[in-house]
């Protein structure tokens, strides 16, 4: 029964395709009758009685060949296949150019049968004709518009309906223009649209007026009681972006944005394709750009193993490698979840491709990572596993030791005994002078990799610091927006805290970029930008929702959690800066370090981790005399 489904909904839409058309040939058929009737009639000056007979009998005979002649040629021209709603000026184009061959005709059969007329009658006829033909296809998109009009009216009357500013009156803001007065599901209707162009200011936009640039927003949106706000400037800059949607901020009402410039360029601008406003809208500098070619060589033709490859980071790692025609990617993650999701993502992208290997462990099992580095023989290594919580490690921070130290240490030796050309350790700026475990064990990790780096010297150990990334696990984007989803409250540890951040792409592009520079025992410093205070962040998010802070959403100031900085930092005093090709990429000397004794305490550290030592903190802090447990 369900299998004749589809074919019952085929059979009725083909019924339905076939009574509009028989309709619309009717109505052809009528437009020629009357249309040359009142041509006679209008040469006659509009009295039938002075109608000849002659030419009302002529009229008569020569109307069923030019119907035929008529329908006949808009089959031909497939003028029957265009779906009423959706007819547009390419149907008129189509009209003209159908009219050409019907005129052609139409002189033919006056030749070959020797029809006497008036020559007002062939005229008039073909002109009345054309228009009506032309109305008939319009008329069912007109009704409905103003149907609609009419509905949206009432709508906005009864309250039901939003009114929306558009910024932009360009080619994407005339399209959703024109979805959102056409589309009767859509609960909103565009009243107004801003630019900055002052040359369209005070004109029209189909019929919506144009009123003023971005410094009227606040103003225009109080005087058309504007709840939505639509930002329509795929290719702004991102100064112009941030500094617009700040004022749209202002204004109470909720703001979306058309993604991205390609959209526009593939014809997929319209409603449905909007999106809430991002952080990242309003960071207000240009996305950070990478030497493709550079990172292009370097891993092109090579095998490359990304460690913790299913997280936030690792995931984005791999899909950048992916895109640079490596011979191998290998993901190894302890979470199956994760490394299932990209795998699945690469394998949906690249096919075949793409050599992909997807491997379940830990970097905490020294006999599963030597065996992977052995069988596979990795020429670079991205070592992103870890645990990065800190209010977690806090707690746990034994388990800090064993996965973020013990993991890369033994990650690190793997590497070396296959003969790994470059090891890349993802670090952070919490482990400069730590205030946390979690800071404090990637900072032994940095060691680490600068100790490995001097004992090996066939192996090219690197870390890249930053700082945090927008929108990844358990980053404080996504939970302000699950709060205020929630209804608040939207909690922000301290009002003054602040953080440096950056996109998970940008990120990792850096991360791909530094590595191509790496000669061993660097560790580089991403440059992200200007420090964002948290509480701003918070703050804007509620706006950018349509609400106002502290009044729709409360912000309650839960303390500085343990281990918490107001802010970061990206380099110790000590190592001073070293500057890159890449203006945003910055390296931090080695420092001077008893590699033997370093040795020691880290074995003597995974002794006690495992036993779980409660004064593990404190051997922490003798390999790390920069940590102060607890410190502000």
């Amino acid at each position: 029964m369900e299998k004749n489904k589809p074919e019952k909904i085929k059979k009725k839409i083909d019924m339905q395709w076939v009574t509009h058309s028989i309709v619309i040939v009717i109505a052809d058929i009528l437009v020629v009758v009357f249309s040359f009737f009142a041509a006679l009639w209008l040469r006659f000056d509009m009295r039938f009685q002075s109608i000849p007979k002659d030419y009302f009998r002529t009229y008569l005979r020569i109307l069923p060949i030019w119907c035929a002649i008529t329908i006949a040629v808009f089959l031909v021209f497939k003028l029957y296949h265009s779906i009423w709603t959706y007819v547009s000026i390419d149907e008129t184009f189509t009209m003209v150019k159908a009219y050409a061959v019907i005129v052609l005709c139409y002189v033919a059969t006056k030749f070959i049968l020797k029809i006497d007329e008036p020559r007002s009658f062939y005229f008039f006829g073909v002109f009345i004709a054309f228009v009506l033909h032309v109305v008939v296809r319009f008329s069912y998109r007109l009704v409905r518009y103003l149907r609609n009009q009419y509905s949206k009216s009432f709508e906005y009357k009864t309250g039901k309906l939003e009114n929306v500013m558009i910024i932009g009156g360009g080619s994407a803001g005339s399209i959703l223009i024109r979805e959102l007065k056409s589309d009767t599901h859509q609960n909103q209707r565009p009243v107004c649209i801003i630019d900055d162009n002052p040359a369209k200011i005070g004109r029209e936009l189909y019929g919506i007026p144009i009123v003023g640039g971005r410094n009227a927003i606040v103003e225009k949106a109080a005087e058309y009681e504007i709840g939505s706000i639509i930002f329509a400037m795929p290719t702004a800059s991102p100064r112009d972006k941030k500094d617009i949607l700040s004022i749209c901020k202002e204004t109470g009402a909720k703001v979306r944005v058309l993604p991205g410039v390609y959209q526009l360029a593939n014809g997929d601008v319209s409603v449905n394709r909007l999106k809430d406003v991002e952080l990242t809208d309003l960071l207000g500098r240009d996305p950070i750009e990478i030497n493709n070619d550079e990172v292009f060589q370097m891993l092109q033709g090579k095998t490359i193993l990304v460690t913790g490859g299913g997280g936030s980071i690792g995931s984005e790692l791999c899909r950048q490698i992916a895109a640079h025609q490596p011979k191998q990617l290998i993901i190894f993650d302890i979470y199956e979840n994760g490394a299932y999701d990209i795998q699945q993502e690469l394998v949906r992208k690249y096919h075949n491709k793409l050599n992909l290997v997807t491997l379940i462990g830990s970097v905490r099992n020294t006999h599963r990572i030597e065996s992977v580095m052995q069988k596979y023989k990795p020429n670079i290594v991205f070592h992103a596993a870890a645990h990065k919580h800190v209010p977690l490690m806090e707690d746990s921070p034994n388990e800090a030791i064993k996965n973020n130290v013990m993991g890369t240490y033994k990650t690190a030796v793997a590497a070396a005994h296959a003969g790994v050309e470059t090891f890349v350790l993802i670090s952070t700026d919490k482990a400069v002078n730590p205030t946390n475990l979690m800071g404090a064990s990637k900072r032994i990790c940095e060691m680490v990799i600068q100790m490995m780096n001097r004992r090996t010297p066939d192996t090219n150990f690197v870390a890249v610091r930053f700082g945090n990334v927008l929108g990844s696990n358990g980053s404080v984007i996504p939970l302000f927006r699950k709060q205020i989803e929630e209804g608040g409250p939207v909690t922000v540890t301290h009002k003054d805290i602040i953080r440096y951040f950056m996109t998970i792409p940008e990120a990792v592009s850096l991360v791909l970029q530094a590595s191509q520079y790496a000669k061993g025992g660097e560790i580089f410093v991403l440059d992200m930008g200007d420090p964002v205070k948290i509480d701003d962040m918070a703050r804007n998010l509620i706006k950018l929702s349509g609400l106002t802070p502290d009044v729709d959403i409360k912000i309650v100031y839960t303390g500085l959690r343990p281990g918490e900085k107001l802010y970061e930092e990206k380099l110790m005093d000590e190592e001073g800066m070293q500057t890159t090709d890449n203006k945003l990429i910055f390296i931090g000397k080695p420092i001077e370090m008893d590699d033997e004794w370093l040795r020691k305490k880290i074995e003597e550290l995974d002794l006690d981790s495992q036993e779980d030592d409660e004064n593990i903190k404190k051997y922490v802090q003798e390999i790390v005399p920069t940590y102060k447990p607890g410190s502000m």
